[in-house]
């Protein structure tokens, strides 16, 4: 298990692993506070830093206690992790870090958003047995009553205009024949 040394508040042990974020990775936050009040405290506070510009917090299990908090630059969410490490935040101790990775609210603005692709289940395989039991699947299904529904096939209405118009015509023309 390896240590951790934490310094005086005030004081930040930056990670060599984690390069400067414009997004703050913050743990050791109360989980008995309701989600929408951690949210607006939080931003209260990380707002006197600079303009943030989201507050991510979930109520998971995995996420319990943490939240990701966003800045506009980097230099706001660098003096915010600065000046907040280790600070008493309703009777717990805050850590802050960088977060690892760019936020999606950052990458929605600077255009290299990149919708995540949902998974999809694979349809089933016809196996060789089922095959030689069954005979291959159809490609697409055709009910039973399929040919049924062919036989009478309805006109569409510029035709019946057209007809009307020549019955009446033949009617004028005969009606003057008889005269």
């Amino acid at each position: 298990m390896a240590s951790s040394t934490r310094g005086a508040p005030g004081t930040v042990a930056i990670s060599k692993e984690t390069p400067p974020n414009r997004t703050l990775y913050v743990r050791g936050l109360p989980d008995k506070l309701p989600k929408e009040d951690l949210k607006r405290n939080l931003y209260m506070l990380f707002a006197t830093y600079g303009v943030i510009l989201d507050v991510v917090v979930m109520k998971t299990s995995k996420m319990r206690g943490q939240a990701h908090v966003v800045f506009r630059d980097l230099d706001a969410s660098t003096q915010a992790m600065r000046a907040l490490q280790g600070f008493t935040f309703f009777a717990k101790d805050m850590q802050i870090a960088y977060a690892k990775t760019k936020s999606d609210t950052i990458a929605k603005l600077d255009g290299s958003y990149k919708m995540p692709e949902p998974e999809r289940e694979k349809e089933p395989e016809q196996t060789a047995a089922q095959a030689a039991g069954f005979g291959t699947a159809p490609a697409k299904a055709v009910p039973a009553n399929a040919p049924d529904t062919a036989k009478g096939q309805k006109r569409a209405r510029d035709d019946e205009e057209e007809e009307d118009e020549d019955a009446e015509m033949e009617m004028d023309v005969s009606d003057e024949d008889s005269d």
